[in-house]
């Protein structure tokens, strides 16, 4: 109760009053602080604080002077859609009905399940980084892997896990063996230097294509220039169609397309894909001119977050392991792991060890003999979530000194179709497919 109240009370009360007065404002005053502060043992939460932050305004904002009121409950003001308890007595004065202390549009919205879910594993949405220039196999892998996807071109393959690590790209598909040139080893190197996971795989069918400026003829050539595996992958059926012409390397193969249109080399013909000769507006002076027509390309697909394993289709798993050991005993137990499992493996490929290249054969460092320090990449026909592999790998990290799963993921298992029987000697402009 207010100073001016109570001295209006003694003015206008007999003296004998005074008594019940005093006692009425102590009271007045215990409730305020009570509502003000609640006892310790109850937590003084956010809703009390703004409970007694609007009786506090009510109270000030009532006026001195008269009697009681009769309604000793009169209605208080709601603090965020809650009632408080009754205001005390002697509060004539209109309260707002509504105290919003907290605008609660001005509160951050909560996160959905929405904005937790991934990027789509397929769709427009998704950026694929890929090593080439537009036309290139890669791209046309990329595009198999993730259909309507906006392929990013890198110049270089380490630019291209750059590119998802720096969330540049979203995913990245990269070439890691050719059924005739074998392993592309560099990107065996990357896997092991850069933290992505493999995801999935593809494999595309190679049909490669001689390719010149319109008007060109076959019998005017000095030059054929293209990627080393192209040129070697087509080596036979140059020389069978009477190109003993000079061949040069280049970076890739729809590079070699470009380099021959934008320098308007007559000269010089490119070994390329079909696509390649749409794009730069070159003509095809022979289609199919791979030695083996069973010429396929292996990628895989590379992301941030490895996927889930599952065992309702069939699925491919890429390990990579190094030991400290003397001789092959270590490999072969390696082996016997899955061999003892009927876990059947698709590819055993080893690499220097980079940080240690060379071991001495004794401890003594006195030894003439040397062995190489090799990481061994192996792939197998088995999900992580199959029990057999989980198995196997918990055999085989007992006697190596490094083990590193690459990635769990589904094969690919669409069928392709190799590339009819060419035939050499037909004209220079006809296609064999």
């Amino acid at each position: 109760m207010d100073a001016a109240v109570v001295d209006a009370f003694f003015a206008a009360a007999p003296r004998h009053h005074h008594h019940q007065i005093r006692t009425a404002a102590a009271g007045c005053r215990s409730a305020r602080l009570q509502a003000a502060r609640p006892p310790c043992a109850t937590p003084f939460g956010r809703a009390d604080w703004q409970t007694a932050c609007a009786i506090l305004a009510s109270s000030a904002t009532g006026g001195g002077g008269g009697g009681e009121s009769s309604d000793a409950t009169s209605r208080a003001p709601r603090v965020n859609g809650q009632k408080p308890p009754p205001l005390p007595a002697l509060e004539k004065k209109a309260v707002p009905s509504e105290l919003d202390l907290v605008p609660v549009s001005n509160l951050p919205r909560p996160l959905s399940i929405s904005d937790l879910s991934p990027a789509p594993m397929h769709g427009s949405q998704l950026r694929v980084a890929y090593q080439g220039v537009p036309g290139a196999y890669s791209e046309a892998a990329a595009g198999k892997a993730y259909p309507g996807c906006d392929a990013i071109p890198c110049d270089q393959f380490e630019v291209a896990f750059q590119a998802v690590e720096l969330w540049i790209a979203d995913r990245a598909v990269l070439p890691v063996e050719n059924s005739l040139g074998g392993s592309i080893h560099r990107n065996y190197d990357l896997l092991l230097r850069h933290r992505l996971h493999i995801v999935g795989e593809v494999q595309l069918p190679v049909h490669h294509c001689l390719l010149a400026l319109p008007g060109v003829r076959r019998e005017l050539l000095t030059r054929v220039i293209s990627h080393p595996q192209a040129l070697a992958q087509c080596e036979l059926t140059l020389n069978a169609m009477g190109l003993n012409v000079a061949r040069e390397a280049f970076d890739d193969t729809a590079g070699a397309a470009e380099h021959v249109a934008a320098n308007a080399l007559r000269d010089t013909a490119a070994i390329a894909s079909s696509r390649a000769a749409e794009l730069y507006g070159l003509q095809v002076l022979a289609d199919g001119i791979q030695d083996d027509a069973g010429n396929v390309t292996r990628f895989v697909m590379l992301a941030r977050e490895p996927i889930i394993p599952r065992t309702d289709r069939p699925f491919k798993t890429s390990i990579v392991f190094a030991h400290d050991g003397e001789g092959t005993s270590i490999l072969f137990k390696v082996l016997s792991a899955f061999a003892f499992r009927d876990i059947s493996l698709t590819k055993i490929e080893s690499r220097p060890h980079r940080h240690r290249p060379i071991r001495l054969v004794d401890d003594a460092n006195v030894g003439t003999a040397k062995h190489f320090e090799y990481m061994f990449y192996i792939d197998f026909q088995a999900s992580m979530a199959d029990v057999r592999a989980q198995n196997a790998l918990a055999e085989i990290q007992e006697f190596t000194s490094f083990l590193r799963v690459l990635g769990s993921y589904p094969m690919d298992m669409t069928p392709w179709d190799a590339a009819p029987p060419k035939d050499i000697d037909n004209s220079s402009s006809s296609s064999h497919y």
